[in-house]
């Protein structure tokens, strides 16, 4: 059997290598130690999709690989546990307060278990917070238990760590449900910022929630289809692209890989752009106040609703759950029935 022609896609320190009857990519680097060279080899697994290959290759040029990194001794789940063994600290805790937070801590530890401590950012903190702003109250909690068990591994563990991330950061309380933008300021969105525009119509347009929206890419886009990101789920799934979003973005140049591009291959992520949304919104009075780029999401189930969908349907769009939907949908009955009864006067 003739071996095929090895791909033709080159970078520097990339090689590819025959082995099981495929050709394999390798990342080799080299560095000079006491002047002597070193080199190690990284096996790339891209699965024959170019895509993967650039993003693993991008990952070992920058040093981030998983491969090239040491264990850090100063990650999440070693902090919870050393703070759950602690005698002194469980034995000021009610047995009902414990409960609640192992409960809180495991959720934590799903997708943070491994990582480092260190590199917790007060921007990180506050896009998590943000992505679960559809529940405060779990939104607050995560808060709280990052700052608990910050301040746990600075003072009583003395790991190098620097000022708590999570101080400053606002918590959400009791909250009120997130208000539907009402139609002046949607209005206003034609004389804001393009970055601002852009976040809006992917808000609406897709029904996801804003760190989601904000941060997809130009590939998630295909035809009349489009991938979205369930944040809280951490899963995928392909839907409807609507058409005034379609031709929002056939509109708007492309300056990276995401639509909401920081430079080629980072997006501006959410902080970004809501700092940037709270300074339009703040030029527009204490009229604007009120209101979230949470509330475009909640206008995309009124606006869904109004139009004759079912809670399923809507439900299919946005993946928010059926009390949610229902909410909204009263909002929505409400507008409706009020213009009917408003217009009959005229």
């Amino acid at each position: 059997m003739s071996r095929p022609p090895k791909p033709r896609i080159t970078k520097p320190s990339l090689q590819w290598k025959w082995t099981r009857g495929k050709w394999v990519p390798i990342y080799r680097q080299t560095k000079t130690i006491d002047g002597k060279r070193k080199e190690r080899t990284i096996q790339l697994d891209w699965q024959g999709d170019p895509k993967r290959l650039d993003e693993l290759y991008w990952e070992c040029r920058s040093g981030r690989s998983e491969r090239q990194r040491k264990p850090s001794p100063y990650t999440w789940q070693s902090l919870v546990i050393a703070w759950r063994s602690d005698p002194i600290v469980q034995g000021k805790l009610a047995d009902g307060t414990k409960r609640s937070y192992r409960r809180e801590m495991d959720a934590l530890l799903e997708k943070n278990a491994a990582k480092d401590v260190r590199r917790t950012t007060r921007q990180g903190l506050r896009k998590v917070h943000a992505t679960l702003a559809d529940t405060p109250r779990k939104a607050d909690w995560r808060l709280q238990i990052a700052s608990l068990l910050w301040n746990y591994a600075k003072l009583k563990l003395d790991w190098p760590l620097g000022d708590n991330p999570a101080q400053g950061i606002d918590k959400y309380g009791t909250q009120r449900p997130f208000e539907p933008w009402p139609t002046w300021m949607v209005e206003k969105l034609a004389d804001a910022p393009e970055n601002v525009q852009s976040a809006a119509q992917l808000i609406l347009g897709t029904g996801q929630r804003p760190g989601a929206a904000i941060e997809m890419r130009w590939d998630d886009f295909s035809g009349d289809r489009m991938t979205v990101m369930d944040e809280k789920q951490g899963e995928q799934f392909d839907t409807y692209c609507p058409p005034d979003l379609r031709n929002y973005l056939c509109e708007l140049p492309k300056r990276g890989a995401y639509v909401l591009a920081k430079n080629l291959r980072e997006p501006l992520g959410y902080d970004g752009i809501e700092k940037a949304f709270r300074m339009w919104r703040n030029s527009m009075g204490d009229s604007a106040k009120p209101f979230t780029l949470h509330g475009l999401r909640k206008l995309s189930i009124i606006r869904l609703a109004e139009a004759g969908c079912s809670d399923a349907e809507i439900q299919a769009v946005t993946n928010q759950s059926a009390e949610t939907v229902a909410y909204y949908r009263s909002k929505a009955s409400r507008l409706r029935l009020s213009k009917a009864a408003q217009e009959r006067r005229t």
